[in-house]
């Protein structure tokens, strides 16, 4: 393994990210052996978009500032390399990121000049056994300690949360799809059924009732409705992974971008069958309703 000396300041790695915590290698490999003075180094953990950045490998060492000018640098050896967990909201982000110990962390980031500095706290994350409690529980903290800042993580922000603000805008676009489907699927079904007058007509004079021609309709609606339904799913489920390998290519990431879950093929099913048979309904309801001698044109 190379001895590799490189000086990696904020300003120069661009989006690093000095993490503070005790590591867990979970997805990190690590180097078969270290020499004594590599192995006498503090350990570290690089993203894996930072080691291909950087040109870097398990191994090596390098240095690290906490200041933007790369002054006063500390020497590191890197552990292992791990995948940055997939994060919708920094999906156009580069995941330069590194991971620390929390005293290596202390130590690279605190003010000389302050002599405590490695003592203070500007934040600390708590995670109740019952999150429901979030709210109880930042109001009791709060007058407890008015001089702390309570707020909750996740699920607390309402219309601030970028995830619901994301899911709402999924669900415009839903409804915006479902409506001009269903739109475009009754002006199919007009012309289709404009197109079978005279089938209509033959059908009513030979004795067919005006309840039998609209269940026949009705049949015909729901099986091209389920076969639309089912050809989409389909090829939803085929086109999933093509997808997801080309924008996870695109964006350098573990993100998965599409998943057709059996709930979400239940459920187009489900839509698409009424809208179907709502539209052949509609568009066959004056052939149905009108003369039989007009329909056929006699």
């Amino acid at each position: 393994m190379t001895d590799a000396r490189r000086s990696i300041a904020r300003s120069t790695c661009g989006g690093l990210l000095l993490v503070g915590l005790t590591v867990g290698l979970g997805h990190a490999w690590l180097p078969a052996a270290a020499s004594d003075a590599q192995a006498d180094l503090p350990a570290i953990l690089l993203s894996r978009q930072l080691l291909a950045a950087r040109n870097l490998e398990v191994g090596d060492t390098i240095e690290l500032s906490g200041d933007p000018s790369g002054a006063n640098p500390r020497r590191f050896r890197i552990a292992g390399a791990y995948e940055p967990m997939p994060d919708p909201i920094r999906v156009t982000s580069e995941r330069l990121e590194v991971r620390l110990h929390l005293p290596d962390l202390l130590d690279l980031t605190a003010d000389p000049d302050d002599p405590l500095a490695a003592e203070a706290l500007s934040a600390i994350n708590v995670k109740l056994k019952n999150p429901e409690e979030a709210g109880a529980f930042a109001r009791e903290l709060a007058a407890r300690v008015p001089i702390v800042g309570v707020r909750a993580s996740r699920g607390a922000e309402g219309d601030r949360n970028p995830f619901v603000v994301l899911g709402r805008f999924h669900l415009a676009i839903a409804v915006l799809t479902l409506t001009t489907s269903a739109v475009f699927l009754l002006a199919l079904m007009v012309l289709l059924a404009d197109e079978r007058r005279e089938a209509v007509g033959t059908l009513r004079l030979i004795g067919l009732t005006r309840g039998r021609v609209l269940l026949q309709v009705l049949l015909e609606g729901a099986l091209i409705a389920g076969a639309g339904a089912l050809f989409g799913v389909a090829f939803a489920a085929l086109t999933e992974g093509a997808f997801n390998r080309y924008f996870q290519w695109r964006y350098d990431t573990a993100l998965v971008f599409v998943q057709i879950t059996p709930s979400i093929a239940w459920r187009s099913v489900a839509m698409a069958l009424p809208l179907g048979m709502a539209a052949s309904v509609l568009a066959s309801w004056a052939l149905v309703r009108g003369e039989t001698l007009k329909l056929v044109r006699r």
